[in-house]
């Protein structure tokens, strides 16, 4: 019982945070940019955020499945993305190359996790908080969060009103982009193949991208987030310049908190001990790419 009230102390507290960070990133993001009914439309744009995840969870957790989680993310991304590109006054390059990176993004990683989630018949992280539903609803509104400040950047680019030539800072970004976004697709490819292979059950992942990093998906995912911060950042102003915090957040989370951390555990529970486990772990960089030795 005591572990269960801590529990539900720590979901109302995340979903405090949530809110609280959600209001703070509205506000600055939305500074001196354009207006929807007096309203920054940055702020709409976060607003319909956490209202399309409140949305999705209540039936969700009426069911008791995580399945529509994922998905729910990339609909997210795609829902205020393209209200943004809707209600821009003055569509250029820019703001339609963010729109592209973003929708192109979101539709492939959230079709491919979707895909995954029903073959494998669940996602073992949500057995236990589906069934609360003050624990299962801060994992949504963390969702919305995630969404509001890993598309920040973009968002606040695309509803500024500022505009500028795309120039060679728009090509860098878009580059840093393209490379990211191979790698995220190539490495979640080879994993999928591997694991199709009936040879493979029971083995951890070695081979192609997965030789040069342990968890190559998750670089591709920064470097991706990078790049839309670099194509953003020069029509930004004011405060919108915290909304950089994008690639910033996305390593922070993956790298300490939600993504390696956990990944790093559930391996080294399955094949912590082995040598040639042990010596793929000696060998290999946890983020970085770094060609095998």
């Amino acid at each position: 019982m005591p572990a269960m009230t801590n529990a539900r102390r720590n979901a109302v507290i995340g979903i405090v945070v949530a809110a609280v960070l959600g209001s703070i990133i509205s506000t600055l993001g939305g500074d001196g940019g354009e207006e929807l009914g007096g309203l920054p439309t940055f702020a709409w744009l976060v607003i319909i955020a956490f209202v399309v995840n409140i949305a999705v969870f209540v039936p969700s957790f009426l069911a008791k499945t995580e399945h529509y989680y994922d998905l729910t993310g990339s609909l997210t991304y795609l829902t205020v993305t393209l209200v943004a590109l809707a209600t821009t006054t003055d569509r250029d390059l820019r703001t339609v190359l963010l729109t592209a990176m973003i929708v192109l993004w979101a539709a492939r990683l959230g079709s491919f996790l979707f895909r995954r989630v029903t073959r494998d018949g669940g996602d073992g992280r949500f057995d236990k908080i589906k069934l609360d539903g003050l624990r299962f609803s801060m994992a949504w509104m963390l969702q919305a969060l995630w969404v509001t400040l890993t598309a920040g950047a973009a968002l606040a680019a695309m509803t500024s009103g500022a505009k500028a030539d795309l120039g060679l800072v728009g090509i860098i970004g878009l580059v840093v982009w393209l490379i990211g976004f191979a790698i995220e697709v190539t490495a979640d490819r080879q994993k999928s193949a591997f694991r199709a292979d009936p040879t493979n059950r029971g083995r951890f992942i070695d081979v192609g991208l997965w030789a040069w990093s342990r968890h190559p998906n998750y670089f591709g995912e920064i470097t991706l987030w990078l790049g839309v911060a670099i194509v953003a950042a020069p029509v930004l102003q004011g405060w919108q310049y915290a909304t950089l915090v994008s690639p910033v957040f996305v390593f922070v989370l993956l790298n300490f908190v939600s993504g390696v951390p956990m990944l790093e555990r559930r391996s080294d529970r399955e094949w912590g001990g082995q040598e040639a486990y042990e010596a793929y772990k000696a060998k290999t960089p946890v983020l970085i790419l770094r060609p095998p030795r």
